[in-house]
Parts: structure tokens; sequence; C-alpha cells
């Protein structure tokens, strides 16, 4: 379906993994039969940055729902179970990412979110492999590929690219405030995600939204022809230097040659 842009993705930004087409899905939305589910298929409940990890780096179409995933703070955040106090308070950043409740409570009230029971299913897959229609791009990398991403993004449109961390639910940062904004975003992987994905420390993701596949495939194709390459390409026309005691060498070679 999106061949042309994983084509696009594989020769200009080379990650090390699958670039993931991410659907979020309504209620009586139909998934298809080859869809693995974790608890069903499994036997396991997962968080949602585990999902994208496994569809990432195994290759499956996987869709998680309110029985699949036991992270609380993505099952609030989704809309997969209602919010409550206890989650608004600030009591679930206070003494780990928040020095008190009060700041854990400004955090929370700037988790993006979706409505309660507003979707079913966070559905991702390979991007050359999806039989679904998505909402998302993620892609991870390395810093220097996502860079490489990101100017092909403002390639058309120039200026910067905005994007907000707070060091958690970074799932959330994907689909929800990309969907909500319509804008790409730098993704800063998550402490769950490092820990439950098994994101590496020299990983980084961008989500981009659905629409944009022409604009990026152009802005990829135009960095490229200016000079943006990934791999870097190091400047290395330049006399190295070495140390002082190497240049005797130099000066016995002369004395050799003046003697002959």
């Amino acid at each position: 379906m999106y061949n042309k842009l994983d084509d696009a993705l594989s020769r200009y930004v080379r990650p090390g993994t699958f670039p993931l087409a991410v659907r979020l899905t309504k209620p009586g939305e139909t998934i298809s039969d080859r869809t693995k589910r974790p608890q069903r298929d499994l036997g396991i409940k997962v968080a949602i940055c585990q999902t994208f990890s496994m569809a990432r780096k195994y290759g499956w179409q996987i869709a998680v729902g309110a029985d699949d995933v036991n992270c609380p703070l993505a099952l609030t955040a989704f809309g997969f179970k209602e919010e409550t106090e206890t989650f608004s308070c600030g009591e679930m950043c206070a003494g780990m990412f928040t020095a008190t409740k009060t700041a854990g409570a400004r955090t929370e009230a700037e988790v993006p979110r979706f409505n309660f029971k507003e979707y079913e299913y966070v559905l991702a897959a390979p991007l050359s492999r999806a039989d679904f229609e998505p909402q998302v791009f993620l892609v991870y990398g390395n810093s220097a590929q996502i860079m490489r991403l990101m100017t092909a993004v403002l390639y058309k449109k120039g200026g910067y690219l905005t994007s907000k961390f707070s060091g958690r639910l970074d799932c959330a940062d994907i689909c929800i405030e990309t969907m909500k904004t319509g804008q790409s975003q730098i993704i800063l992987p998550c402490y769950g995600d490092r820990v439950f994905g098994q994101t590496q420390d020299d990983e980084m993701a961008m989500s981009l939204p659905v629409g944009i596949e022409d604009e990026l495939i152009e802005g990829l194709e135009g960095t490229h022809k200016g000079g943006i390459r990934y791999p870097i390409p190091h400047f290395l026309r330049y006399t190295p230097e070495y140390p002082k005691h190497y240049y005797k060498l130099f000066d016995a070679w002369e004395k050799k040659e003046k003697t002959e």
C-alpha cells in the first residue's frame, strides 16, 4: 500500500528496524485474521511501546486493546479505561518523575489523551506489510537518521519542527499528539519504552501524520540532492598530524637521502 514511501525511507534513512504503519481503530471496526493479539495469541499483556517494538523488530501486524494492555497510564491516555482522580491528581508522577503531586498533576494535564472508548485498538505493522489504512507513520532510528528524516519534513515549508517531551508515555506522543495536531513529532523514547520496549540508548523516533507521503518523499529526494545524506559523509580531505617524535623518521629519511 505504501511501498513507495517504504522504499524511500529504506534508501534515504536506512532505519535498522521496520518503519511502521499505525492505526487507532473505532469500536466495531474489523481487524484481519492475520493480526496478532498478545493476550489471545501469546498469553501475555503488554505495554503499547512494547507493541511497537514487536511490530518493528519482528515484522508482525499486531493489535492491542484493553484486554491486551497492562500499562495503567497508557490505558488511561488511550481511553481504554476511564480517567480517575488517582491519575489526574499527579499521584502516578509524584516521587518518581516529579517532586510533588502538584507538579505531577501539571504533567498529567499535558498528557495527550483520547476520550473513553473513543477507540478500541492500537494497530501496528511494518509499512510494507500493513493490510489497513494507517493514520500515523512511525520510524525509529539513531539521532542522525531522525535528523535526516526531519530535514525532509521541513524541505517544502521550512522553519523549525516543535515537539514536546516528558520522559514518560511516549506512546501518547506518537499516536495521540500526532493524530490530534496533524503535525510530525520528534519522539524522545520514554523510560517505559526503554525498559519494556527495549528501545536502545542510541535510538529516537519520529511520528508522521498520514497524508504527507508525497511531500515527504520529495523532501527526502530534494535534501539528498542538496547534499544531506545518511550515512553522514565525514569530511576526510585534510592532512593528519602525529606525535612530534614520529617526524624524526622524516628527518632520518632526509639525512639518508643526502648521504646516498
